[in-house]
């Protein structure tokens, strides 16, 4: 489902009155003066954008064009300890691409556009209280040997965030200006103003990597694969520390070869100073009964490789959802595929999880 139509271009702004009383509030509206601005009581309950299943066949048009300006109203950090030791509050929630297996959605009913939070000192100020409390990070774990790290996109693509505020690049530059710690996240999108900034090796950006035509049915509006792994040299010299994920891995007949064809692509784009320093996450696909109904409004084709009952069992996350995964046995079984496959073909890529 390739589109020629820009990432982003916000004809409605759907704000809380409180965000436009924020400086970041006013200049996040200010980048679209030709907006439409609509009034909203909470960023949470847009009956025109929320719960309206009409709404599943204009998912990509509604992320193009519309933005939720907020408050975030909860800053607490919370405990993780696989992609990072903590993750830090959000600075926005939704997001401009439409991968089909995303999770975010699953909360938003039928519409998931990008909500940007005005009140970035208070999120940075909650991020520096909690840090203040840790002190040194007492022993090497997989998330860092020497700092502790802060996701900063759980619910978001901070690459794609960074079009509509200047909310990411404050916390990269946050993260410059603290001791013992280092800012984190994952994206599908290349945005080389990035590039611009000096996040001074305390940024760590983890590249989603996936094969490309399992991408092109799945990473709906994402940067293609090959621009992914083009740009990690660059992030690298201009001072991130890079990582990768390989993720989501979807199994469907031959997803072995395709696998081991994109590690030997990666190889063979970057050089050897992203080699030295490159790790990886390993992740499984996780689905859900309700997105896999939304998906079948506007994607249905992603739906068979992605809803296999065949193949799954149902799960219960750490949130409480019941999700959809491969089954326990197979799965393992998988994995240490996966793990073999990157041994052989990128054996200086450390493996930091795995599930």
């Amino acid at each position: 489902m390739p589109s020629s139509a820009p990432l982003i271009d916000i004809g409605r702004i759907y704000a809380e009155p409180a965000a436009l009383d924020l400086p970041r509030g006013r200049e996040i509206v200010a980048r679209w003066p030709d907006a439409t601005i609509v009034p909203v009581e909470s960023h949470w309950r847009i009956p025109e954008l929320h719960g309206d299943e009409a709404n599943v066949r204009r998912w990509v048009r509604i992320k193009r064009e519309a933005l939720v300006v907020g408050v975030k109203k909860t800053l607490t950090v919370r405990p993780n300890g696989r992609s990072a030791d903590f993750i830090a509050p959000s600075t926005a929630n939704g997001c401009a691409m439409a991968c089909a297996y995303c999770y975010v959605p699953r909360r938003k009913g039928y519409s998931n556009p990008i909500t940007v939070f005005a009140n970035i000192d208070r999120i940075a100020g909650s991020i520096v209280k909690h840090l203040r409390t840790q002190g040194p990070k007492p022993e090497p774990n997989q998330c860092d040997p020497l700092d502790w790290v802060y996701d900063l996109g759980e619910n978001s693509d901070c690459s794609a965030d960074a079009l509509l505020s200047d909310n990411v690049h404050d916390l990269v530059d946050l993260f410059t200006s603290v001791d013992g710690a280092k800012a984190s996240f994952a994206t599908k999108y290349v945005n080389r103003e990035l590039l611009k900034w000096d996040p001074k090796g305390r940024t760590r950006v983890r590249f989603s990597l996936m094969p490309a035509a399992m991408a092109k049915l799945t990473d709906i509006r994402t940067t293609p694969v090959p621009e992914r792994i083009a740009a990690i040299d660059d992030f690298v010299a201009a001072g991130y520390e890079v990582h990768v994920n390989f993720s989501p891995v979807i199994v469907e007949p031959g997803w072995q070869d395709a696998w081991r064809e994109l590690f030997r692509q990666l190889d063979a784009g970057i050089g050897p100073a992203a080699k030295a320093q490159l790790a990886c996450e390993v992740i499984l696909l996780t689905h859900n009964a309700a997105l896999h109904e939304v998906n079948l409004g506007w994607h249905p084709t992603a739906e068979e490789v992605l809803w296999r009952p065949d193949l799954q069992e149902p799960k219960r996350s750490e949130n409480g959802a019941i999700n959809v995964r491969y089954r326990t046995h197979e799965k393992r079984g998988y994995v240490q595929e996966l793990l073999a496959l990157i041994a052989e073909e990128l054996p200086y890529c450390r493996v930091r999880y795995a599930f």
